[in-house]
């Protein structure tokens, strides 16, 4: 049983992609809604929403070319609570198949590093599935404000920002320097 629902459209510009629904989050029936929780202040700072959304509106994100995903969706809880088993690369890959997003953006190094098989940094990934850029995020998790930089939050509304400018025929993100030219 899925803890909470994607949201999901053809063609967006991005989808938040998280490792799994927190326990706060499954209580609520909402994404990204534990205390603490810097994500839907994140989306309205670094201009990715034009207001800041309460979680329980997170249906509303495809009105704005944003979608939400986890790629834990049959368990909800602490990264250190989950197993192998409970991570679905396979169902993931196949939801970006089908949905084409320009980006799809890791809310964690873990959710990033299960998807592609190895370590990560925070940034454009080398890899892309299909002609959608892999991008890695600080996790907004409270439990994780240690790790926490809203830079890469800001490059990932720049690079929005920057597609949208272009016309239809522009290509996607794929003129980024990707992790592995940067090193």
């Amino acid at each position: 049983m899925t803890v909470l629902p994607d949201v999901l459209a053809p063609d967006l510009a991005v989808v938040f992609c998280g490792t799994a629904v927190s326990a706060a989050s499954a209580l609520r029936g909402a994404y990204y809604a534990g205390p603490g929780n810097a994500f839907w202040p994140t989306l309205f700072k670094v201009g990715l929403t034009p207001r800041l959304f309460a979680p329980e509106e997170y249906r509303d994100l495809t009105r704005y070319g944003l979608g939400l995903t986890d790629i834990v969706k049959t368990a909800s809880g602490a990264d250190h609570s989950l197993s192998d088993e409970h991570f679905d690369s396979a169902r993931l890959r196949k939801a970006v198949l089908k949905y084409r997003p320009r980006v799809l953006a890791f809310t964690s190094k873990r959710a990033a590093r299960e998807f592609v098989g190895h370590r990560v940094d925070y940034g454009v990934l080398s890899e892309e599935v299909g002609e959608t850029t892999l991008f890695v995020l600080p996790s907004p998790s409270g439990a994780a404000r240690r790790y926490w930089s809203e830079e890469p939050w800001r490059e990932l509304a720049r690079l929005r920002a920057a597609a949208n400018r272009g016309s239809a025929a522009e290509p996607r993100l794929a003129s980024v320097a990707p992790q592995a030219a940067r090193r």
